[in-house]
C-alpha cells in the first residue's frame, strides 16, 4: 500500500473527508486510523498510479500528495531528482505567497543547489510543505480538476430546471456509494439526472425512475449530452412501478428525493414519500451494497439490516440544508424483489 495525503478544498471538511475515504475504498484502498490534521486526510492506496485515479474522482479536494520526508531531509529528496529537472515549492494553505515565505525560498535554493531548476508555471515536480513545528515535505502526485464540473452545471445542459443538485455535490454522493466501473446503480427519483450522470462518468450501469415523463426524457437528454447512456429509464411511481430488468442485486441506490408538498411529489409529503419508496429499492441492493440519499428533516428511512455510516449536513442552495446520508447493507442478507 502507498500512503497518500488528500488536501481537502475546505468547502465542507466533514463531507470532503468522507468522500476521500470512500473514493479510496472504491479503488481498493482504505482510510488511515491516524489520519493527517487540518485540511489533509491520509489514505492508503494499492499503487502510485491510483493517486492519479483518486484525484480524477474527487470533487471536494485540491490535490493528492505523497509524503517524501521531513524538511531537514529535503536536500536528499532534491538530489534524487533527475539532473536538470524543474520543480516548484509551495506551502499548504498559502500557495501564492512563496516569494515572501523564507522557508519556501530556502527549499527553492536547495532545489537549485541539487542541480534542479525552478519553474512556477509548469514544473515537472511540485512540492508542498506542511507548516508546523516539524514540517513535512510532500510531492504532488495527482491534481483535482476543479474546472470541469462547472461545465456540467444546469445552465450548460440541454434540459434545465430551476433547482438541481450541483455536479460537485452529485459527484460526492456518487463517491460515497463507492461506485466502481460496471456497478449497477439506480435512482428512484431521477429528476434532471444529476446523480446518474456522475455515477455514469465513474463507469456505472444506470437505471432510473421518475413519475414525470418529461423529467425522464430530459434526464436522458442530459445524460447523452455528457456522453453517458442508461440501461433502463422508467416512467412511474417509484413506490409501485415494476423494478427494472434484473431488478435485484443493485450495487447502490443513489438518490435525492423531492421534498415538500410540491408537484414533483404529487402532493405527497416528502418524508412520507421517502418512507414509502426508499425501503422498497433498498431491498433490491446486494449484500454489502449502499444507499446514498440526500435528506431534509431528521429521519431514519432504513433500519433492520441497514447501518447508517454517515450523516453530514450540507448547505445545498442558499438557505436549504440537506443531509448526505450513507447506509450500508449487512453482508449476510438476500436481496428481495419488490
Amino acid at each position: 500500500m502507498i500512503r497518500i495525503a488528500v488536501e481537502l478544498s475546505g468547502e465542507s471538511p466533514d463531507l470532503g473527508r468522507a468522500e476521500a475515504i470512500a473514493a479510496a475504498e472504491a479503488l481498493g484502498g482504505h482510510a488511515v486510523e491516524a489520519s493527517e490534521d487540518g485540511s489533509l486526510t491520509a489514505v492508503d492506496l494499492p499503487s502510485d498510479g491510483d493517486a492519479v485515479r483518486l484525484a480524477d474522482r474527487l470533487a471536494l479536494a485540491r490535490r493528492c500528495l505523497r509524503p517524501v520526508g521531513r524538511r531537514d531531509g529535503a536536500d536528499v529528496v532534491f538530489r534524487a531528482l533527475p539532473a536538470g529537472s524543474t520543480a516548484a515549492v509551495r506551502r499548504l494553505g498559502r500557495p501564492t505567497s512563496g516569494g515572501q515565505d523564507e522557508e519556501v525560498r530556502r527549499l527553492g535554493r536547495a532545489i537549485v543547489e541539487a542541480g534542479g531548476r525552478i519553474d512556477l508555471e509548469r514544473p515537472e515536480h511540485r512540492f508542498w510543505i506542511r507548516p508546523g513545528a516539524d514540517p513535512v515535505l510532500y510531492e504532488e502526485c495527482g491534481t483535482v480538476d476543479r474546472a470541469t464540473p462547472a461545465r456540467r452545471r444546469m445552465p450548460t445542459l440541454p434540459f434545465q430546471r430551476p433547482v438541481s443538485l450541483p455536479p460537485r455535490l452529485a459527484r460526492v454522493a456518487a463517491n460515497l456509494a463507492r461506485i466502481r466501473p460496471g456497478d449497477r446503480v439506480v435512482d428512484p427519483f431521477v429528476g434532471t439526472g444529476a446523480l446518474l450522470a456522475e455515477a455514469g462518468l465513474l463507469g456505472a450501469r444506470l437505471y432510473g425512475v421518475d413519475r414525470d415523463p418529461e423529467m425522464v426524457r430530459g434526464a436522458l437528454r442530459n445524460l447523452a449530452h455528457l456522453g453517458v447512456g442508461a440501461e433502463e429509464m422508467i416512467v412511474g411511481d417509484a413506490g409501485t412501478v415494476a423494478l427494472p430488468s434484473g431488478g435485484t442485486g443493485f450495487d447502490a441506490v443513489l438518490t435525492d428525493p423531492p421534498y415538500g408538498r410540491a408537484s414533483s411529489t404529487g402532493g405527497e409529503d416528502g418524508s412520507a414519500l421517502v418512507a414509502r419508496v426508499l425501503p422498497r429499492w433498498a431491498a433490491a441492493v446486494r449484500p454489502g451494497g449502499r444507499v446514498v440519499v440526500i435528506l431534509g428533516a431528521e429521519s431514519e428511512p432504513l433500519g433492520g439490516e441497514w447501518r447508517r455510516e454517515l450523516a453530514v449536513p450540507v448547505r445545498v442552495h442558499r438557505s436549504l440544508t440537506r443531509r448526505f446520508c450513507v447506509y450500508r447493507r449487512a453482508a449476510d442478507v438476500t436481496p428481495t424483489r419488490g
